[in-house]
């Protein structure tokens, strides 16, 4: 015995009573496995977490970091190997260390925990060596110092500024 309704009441024939399935619930099933499968192939392939942005390049002023340190480095090594001009060169490597501190927090960066890398050159074999060799890499990176500060933005202007101010005092007082 089939039962009829008239459309749109929402009633169920007889047969779908007895295994307790209607229409409705049949097409609520199938849509939400439609739905699933394809939902889920588009989140297993990333397509909604891909980031077509490329990584940010490198900060510009992260190589005035690794000079300061270096010139930091060579400062330390020429007073070791001329203990007597140790009084001189030592607080030029303390600010070219503070340098890289400096320019390292701005760039929100680590210092390396090692120490500096040793010079690629050695110091030279006289003190009056040392000091123009000293010199001559002090105005190679006041030149790269200024260069950074005329491409920086302003708020790292003054920073960089500063030592530009300080290199070329540097060289003033090698002399």
């Amino acid at each position: 015995m089939v039962l009829t309704c008239p459309v749109g009441m929402g009633k169920t024939t007889q047969r779908d009573q007895a295994s307790g399935h209607s229409r409705r619930k049949l097409l609520r099933a199938g849509a939400l496995l439609v739905l699933g499968g394809a939902v889920t192939p588009l989140t297993g392939c990333d397509l909604f977490d891909r980031d077509d942005q490329p990584p940010p390049p490198p900060d510009p002023l992260r190589p005035m970091v690794d000079e300061s340190l270096t010139l930091a480095a060579a400062y330390q090594s020429s007073a070791t190997a001329h203990p007597e001009l140790a009084a001189r060169l030592n607080p030029i490597a303390e600010a070219h260390t503070a340098h890289a501190r400096e320019l390292a927090r701005v760039l929100g960066v680590a210092l390396p925990s090692t120490a500096p890398a040793a010079p690629t050159t050695a110091p030279a074999a006289n003190p009056a060596g040392a000091l123009a060799a000293l010199r001559a890499l002090e105005k190679t990176a006041q030149q790269s110092a200024t260069a950074a500060c005329a491409a920086a933005p302003a708020e790292r202007a003054a920073l960089l500024g500063s030592i530009v101010a300080a290199r070329a005092t540097h060289q003033e007082a090698l002399k």
